[in-house]
């Protein structure tokens, strides 16, 4: 019999986990690990683990040689070393397309909150002024650019539900063929992106290309008054350099919807800013989409031990 610990978790109960698990003969326990050195002491003994935010690396790995399989919570994996997970023969797997409509229609929701000063608006009606005006001059959405950075299922369903907001949609993702290009999104570099669109929304996973791609570069060469959106990854955006493109008026605003450091400390520039709105990482969130995502991340541990693969392979391990 398979044996399976849930390291951590952040939802209201793992139920539906266990359940999943144990109907299908596996033994699972549960644990709320935060550091290397509590996932070590509480995966004695278990075959694979099913993990949220928990760190998960070498030193875990070759601590506890026993795990032959960790499957992440979410499309991302940035919490876990893949390289010293394929180092150690330990599979990756994930859940890469259970929130995919989620994310898009929040981001565009953040856009369109922006462009049109909503948050703004609503904030100023509720410290007493009342004018259409008050948050600034509103620009036709129509007559702006989007810009996409990442082209995979996120930035294609963006793309998707806002071609006919804006007046175009661009796009930079060096990774796919321009027949992956739908016909209402035009192909475009890195710098021609950040110069041409009025507004950029990342759609790419963290890694070390990614990993503070949105920098004091890309902000200044943006046009005046622009907007960032973020519902991808926090580390995708330099924070420093977004606050001083914020307070140079460089940028009109910022929507965010994951930071660097979750969640953030009360006193932190990035929540006190003014033009600055904010999501609690909820993007993906709907009672629809979290359900999909805690089975298919289960579902992985169960098709590991009953076929030896996982259903959504990030790395492959060792048989």
């Amino acid at each position: 019999m398979a044996r399976f610990l849930i390291t951590d978790y952040d939802f209201h109960d793992v139920d539906l986990e266990v359940g999943l698990l144990r109907e299908a003969g596996m033994e699972v326990a549960t644990a709320q690990c935060k550091t290397e050195e509590d996932v070590i002491a509480a995966a004695k003994g278990y075959d694979g683990l099913l993990t949220q935010y928990a760190p998960m690396n070498a030193k875990v790995f070759g601590a506890r040689p026993e795990v032959r399989i960790v499957s992440r919570f979410g499309a991302g994996f940035d919490t876990v070393n893949v390289p010293d997970a394929k180092k150690h023969g330990v599979w990756v797997a994930n859940s890469p397309d259970y929130g995919v409509g989620e994310v898009a229609t929040h981001a565009l929701a953040m856009a369109l909150s922006l462009v049109r000063h909503v948050g703004f608006y609503d904030r100023d009606v509720h410290r007493g002024t009342w004018h259409y005006t008050s948050p600034g001059v509103l620009r036709r959405p129509a007559e702006l650019t989007l810009g996409l950075l990442g082209l995979g299922r996120i930035g294609k369903r963006m793309a998707s539900i806002s071609h006919e907001v804006f007046r175009e949609v661009i796009a930079c993702d060096p990774y796919i063929p321009d027949s992956d290009f739908p016909p209402y999104v035009r192909r475009v570099d890195h710098a021609t992106l950040f110069k041409e669109s009025d507004l950029v929304s990342p759609h790419v996973p963290l890694n070390d290309e990614t990993r503070g791609i949105i920098d004091a570069p890309s902000l200044a060469s943006m046009k005046r008054g622009s907007w960032i959106v973020n519902t991808a990854r926090g580390g995708v955006v330099d924070i420093p350099a977004l606050l001083a493109a914020l307070d140079s008026e460089q940028l009109d605003g910022a929507a965010l919807d994951v930071l660097p450091f979750e969640p953030p400390p009360a006193d932190h520039p990035i929540v006190k800013h003014p033009r600055v709105l904010l999501t609690p990482h909820a993007a993906f969130y709907s009672a629809e989409a979290e359900c999909e995502l805690r089975r298919k991340a289960a579902q992985n541990l169960v098709d590991w031990a009953k076929t030896g693969r996982p259903r959504y392979v990030v790395s492959e391990g060792r048989a």
